[in-house]
């Protein structure tokens, strides 16, 4: 099988593969609808927080190298519990993500603009899916699937070909509509122009414009740990290229969009009015460049295919390491043996990928959907890796972060508050989605054997973030009206609460670690590491 290990390039291309995605053909739009030209900031921090998060992870992706890892971390240090609300927040975000790329090359068709393509009409309405709508997302849905279904060299032979058109466009994109139509004074010339609805809209786009969902898919690559050719090395440098990467050219494609827009149109409906279906085919139009529109709708289909089929993969292996954790049925997270791929796993992820686009039927209420599980994920990856250095000093550390005292709490505090961001009632509804998945894990751990120590110890390695989660909703719901809060807390005074209670559960959490069967576990696949 060592054929098909995935190198250093085929990495980065699959990390791109997966971060530029449906984000770039409508994160600048949502994004200006919300903040205006000062939009470009919220690229900038949604960037900052990511990368801040995935600094915590190259540690612990390079200590455990193993398929579907991002779903394993919080239960070495913490317990069953734990573990199970973090891999279950982070499987609601991932197998979100393979609908709402399907859910954007749709709503592009829908706007196709050739006579033939009069029947595409009807499959997006008033930002909607429709049912014919939907069934082409289901065919999408099944392509991804079967694109990975063989074999892990095809899924990376097709996400290294698919990269290069990715990359390839936007950048022409960029290069063309600045020739055509460049208005720098669209910034504005004062700081009410740039920031004509305020500041606290800057942060908010961050999470609800789909901007935090864009930069999610770095963890492709640490969930694919275990088919890196080199993970010590390729692991922190695949995540480190990629990201960097797409937030200079997310940035870029930002910036694109605000200047590109004609001054007159701006005049008569300012950004809360530009209603674009297809935002950057629609923009080329406008400015003549008819060949580029065509192009964008290629891309259209183009990008989101990348990502979906990415994490299609992805989101396989997050369930099969659940199964694995025997918290959901062990037989769904079964490896084929001729493949080393989970197959009923991604069969499993198509089925509620199709129920989920069926409930939530529009790209803005998936990405943030998206963002806010993803977001309560990552709280456990601070306070995860911090507890390992405790816990485990002489464990095999190929990376070893050495601003990681300053940077875990820093992470989560960003995670804290782009999870407000998020706004109520999103907070509280996603937070919902996650509790959902508590009964399996006690029907599960009642199947085990129940045994009242044990499971008092877990509730006690996971009580802060169940009291966390709790306190997080109650916080959404008394801050500002900035954020649709009941205005109890006013802006900025919320995102200091934000702050200061983060840090009290940050505390919390890095005590609560302990030692169970799960870390034994751990420092078995941590004794792998030198072997590689």
């Amino acid at each position: 099988m060592k054929q098909n290990k995935i190198g250093l390039l085929q990495l980065v291309l699959l990390g791109l593969g997966s971060l530029i995605g449906s984000g770039w053909l409508f994160g600048s739009w949502e994004a200006t609808m919300v903040a205006g030209p000062a939009a470009i900031i919220s690229w900038v921090i949604g960037a900052v927080v990511i990368s801040v998060i995935a600094y915590n992870y190259i540690e612990l992706g390079t200590m455990f190298p193993e398929s579907g890892g991002m779903s394993k971390f919080a239960q070495y240090t913490h317990g069953s519990l734990l573990g199970f609300i973090a891999s279950w927040a982070n499987w609601v975000s991932l197998v979100t993500l393979i609908p709402i790329e399907a859910v954007a090359a749709v709503q592009y068709m829908s706007t196709w603009p050739w006579s033939w393509a009069n029947w595409t009409k009807h499959f997006v309405v008033n930002g909607s899916i429709t049912t014919p709508g939907l069934l082409v997302v289901f065919g999408f849905i099944i392509v991804f699937t079967l694109l990975n279904f063989w074999s892990v060299s095809l899924l990376t032979r097709f996400t290294s070909f698919i990269s290069f058109f990715k990359l390839g466009v936007p950048l022409l994109t960029i290069v063309m509509l600045t020739m055509s139509g460049f208005h720098p004074g669209n910034y504005g010339s004062s700081l009410h122009e740039f920031m004509p609805y305020g500041s606290a809209p800057i942060f908010a786009a961050t999470t609800v414009s789909g901007i935090i969902f864009s930069f999610n898919a770095f963890q492709t690559i640490i969930n694919m740990g275990s088919e890196v050719k080199n993970p010590k090395r390729d692991i922190s440098l695949g995540i480190t290229l990629s990201l960097g990467i797409s937030a200079v050219l997310y940035i870029l494609i930002q910036s694109t969009y605000i200047t590109s827009i004609d001054p007159a149109m701006l005049a008569k409906y300012g950004w809360h009015g530009l209603d674009f279906q297809s935002p950057f085919a629609d923009l080329a139009i406008l400015l003549g460049i008819h060949w580029l529109a065509v192009l964008l709708y290629m891309d259209a289909f183009v990008s989101p295919f990348g990502t979906g089929v990415s994490f299609a993969a992805s989101t396989a292996r997050a369930l099969s390491a659940m199964a694995s954790n025997k918290h959901i049925p062990q037989f769904v997270g079964k490896i084929n043996k001729k493949y080393g791929i989970p197959r009923l796993a991604m069969i499993t992820n198509a089925i509620l990928s199709m129920l989920m686009v069926s409930i939530f039927r529009s790209w803005g209420t998936l990405a943030s959907v998206i963002s806010t599980s993803t977001l309560i994920a990552y709280l456990t990856g601070p306070v995860t890796v911090v507890s390992l250095r405790k816990m485990a000093p002489n464990f095999n550390r190929p990376v070893k972060s050495k601003n990681l005292r300053f940077m875990a709490p820093l992470a989560f505090v960003l995670a804290s508050l782009a999870t407000y961001w998020a706004m109520w009632p999103t907070t509280i509804e996603v937070i919902l989605i996650i509790a959902l998945g508590l009964p399996f894990y006690f029907y599960y751990e009642w199947r085990q054997g129940w045994d009242r120590e044990r499971s008092r110890k877990q509730v006690a390695g996971s009580s802060w973030m169940i009291s966390y989660l709790v306190v997080l909703s109650i916080m959404s719901y008394i801050g500002s009206k900035e954020f649709n809060g009941i205005g109890l807390i006013h802006y900025p005074f919320d995102f200091i609460m934000v702050i200061v209670v983060a840090l009290g559960f940050y505390g919390w959490g890095t005590d609560s670690r302990l030692v169970t069967k799960y870390f034994r576990q751990a420092r078995k696949v941590n004794d792998k590491v030198d072997e590689d």
